[in-house]
């Protein structure tokens, strides 16, 4: 089982800046493949970013490449999810989610390649 916690949601003005963070306490951290994904009041969850379990990939959703940056420090057992020029759409409740294997037989963007979720944290970008 794995326990994960989010932190650095907020509030900010459009084309602001905000790092989240998910910790997830445990030896076996770097087993993860981790990502980040969001969910809008009314719509489904979807996939913002992920990272592969020592850092060597990642993956973005085209709505946000090049304005958010996933990283991890697996000695700090944490992720991060850094992210610039904010827009008003961008306002969601961000999840962190870790894959032991489940990535393997669908993918790092589908929600059922993770096992394990974080209780989100609000992010509200106003115009």
């Amino acid at each position: 089982q794995v326990q994960l916690v989010e932190f650095g949601g907020g509030l900010v003005q459009a084309g602001g800046s905000l790092r989240l963070s998910c910790e997830a306490p445990g030896r076996t951290f770097s087993s993860y493949v981790m990502g980040w994904f969001r969910q809008a009041p009314g719509k489904e969850r979807e996939f913002v970013a992920a990272i592969t379990r020592f850092g060597a990939s990642t993956y973005y959703a085209g709505s946000v490449k090049g304005r958010f940056t996933i990283s991890r420090d697996n000695a700090k057992n944490t992720v991060y999810l850094q992210m610039n020029s904010l827009k008003p759409e961008d306002t969601a409740v961000y999840y962190c989610a870790a894959s032991d294997t489940n990535y393997r037989t669908t993918s790092v963007y589908n929600t059922r390649g993770y096992e394990y979720w974080g209780q989100g944290t609000q992010v509200t970008v106003s115009s």
